[in-house]
């Protein structure tokens, strides 16, 4: 439950993800009353997640912060945390690494991903709570809600919607609205 600025109490909002008929790599992300199409992992969705297997989990995650590439995209609403990508963010991906699952800064050699992405998928990146608060080896990293690629491409494991959309869902998300994949 969250308290409003009233002081009454509201339920925490839920995104749900659910798998789209005839192709693993798509979903429809409902919110609310709205429903956007979606791309999740290219290995389709899993109960087991693991480190590079390219699937997105099924659970419920919840929404942490966010990170902005700020020359590209401006003028967001949202509750959010919100922290604008600098040049030298990186989130480490080495299971075997103190820093696995975690932002850091370059330079950095264990293996890693930029956040400030010249594809623009991380113009918008919210960070799900997946394996970050409990965090354990090899059960993989960086799962985030973030843009699409051109024609819905299958992501790494996230779930991925377009710019319009994004901006459309941004306004209702707040620190630990609860994205579930089902």
């Amino acid at each position: 439950m969250e308290k409003t600025r009233a002081g009454a109490k509201r339920a925490a909002f839920t995104v749900v993800v659910r798998p789209a008929p005839g192709k693993k790599t798509r979903a429809l992300v409902r919110v609310g009353p709205l429903t956007v199409p979606a791309a999740i992992g290219r290995s389709g969705r899993s109960i087991l997640k693991r480190e590079g297997d390219g699937a997105t989990p099924i659970a419920d995650m919840k929404l942490l912060y966010g990170f902005t590439r700020g020359d590209h995209v401006r003028f967001l609403r949202t509750a959010l945390p919100m922290r604008r990508i600098g040049r030298d963010m990186l989130w480490c991906d080495q299971p075997d690494n103190a820093n696995y699952n975690r932002l850091v800064k370059a330079p950095f050699t264990p293996s890693h991903e930029e956040m400030r992405r010249g594809d623009g998928l991380y113009d918008i990146c919210l960070v799900l709570d997946w394996n970050i608060r409990s965090r354990r080896r090899h059960r993989g990293s960086a799962i985030f809600f973030h843009l699409i690629k051109p024609g819905y491409e299958p992501t790494a494991g996230c779930v991925a919607v377009s710019l319009r959309d994004m901006r459309r869902i941004l306004p209702v998300l707040r620190k630990g609205t609860v994205l579930r994949v089902v």
